[in-house]
C-alpha cells in the first residue's frame, strides 16, 4: 500500500485577499447568468404577446409591479455590466491593461459604467413615460 504524498491545496477565498479584479470576474459570471435569465423573460414576453391580450396584460401587470421592475432593472444592469466587462476583456486581448493599476482601473470602470448606464437608461425610460 502506497501512501499518497501531501500536496499543497489550491488557494481559496480564505487565502486570497479580495480585490476589485476578483469581484469584476465574479460579476462577469453573475451578469452572464442574469442575461440568460433575461432571455427567458423575453421569450415569456413574446409568448404572452402571441397568446393574446389577456396573457399579455397579465405579463405587463407583473412586469410593471415593483418586483417586476427590480427584475428588469437587474437584467438591464447585467447587460450593461457584461458589455463593459466584455470590452475590458477585448482590451486585454490586445495585450495591454495587465498591470495592477490598469487592471484595477478597468474593473472599476466596468462597474461604474454598469451602474451609470443602468441609471441613465431607466431615467430615460421614466422620462419618456414608458413607466406610468
Amino acid at each position: 500500500m502506497t501512501e499518497t504524498p501531501h500536496r499543497p491545496l489550491s488557494p481559496h477565498l480564505q487565502v486570497w485577499r479580495w480585490h476589485v479584479t476578483m469581484a469584476a470576474s465574479i460579476l462577469h459570471r453573475v451578469s452572464g447568468v442574469g442575461l440568460a435569465a433575461g432571455m427567458l423573460l423575453v421569450v415569456v414576453w413574446l409568448a404572452c404577446l402571441k397568446a393574446g391580450p389577456e396573457a399579455y396584460a397579465g405579463f405587463a401587470a407583473v412586469s410593471g409591479s415593483w418586483f417586476g421592475l427590480i427584475i428588469w432593472i437587474g437584467v438591464s444592469w447585467a447587460a450593461f455590466y457584461h458589455l463593459a466587462s466584455g470590452i475590458r476583456h477585448l482590451i486585454w486581448d490586445t495585450g495591454v491593461g495587465f498591470s495592477l493599476g490598469a487592471a484595477n482601473a478597468l474593473s472599476w470602470a466596468s462597474i461604474g459604467f454598469s451602474i451609470g448606464g443602468t441609471a441613465v437608461f431607466w431615467f430615460l425610460l421614466m422620462r419618456a413615460g414608458v413607466l406610468s
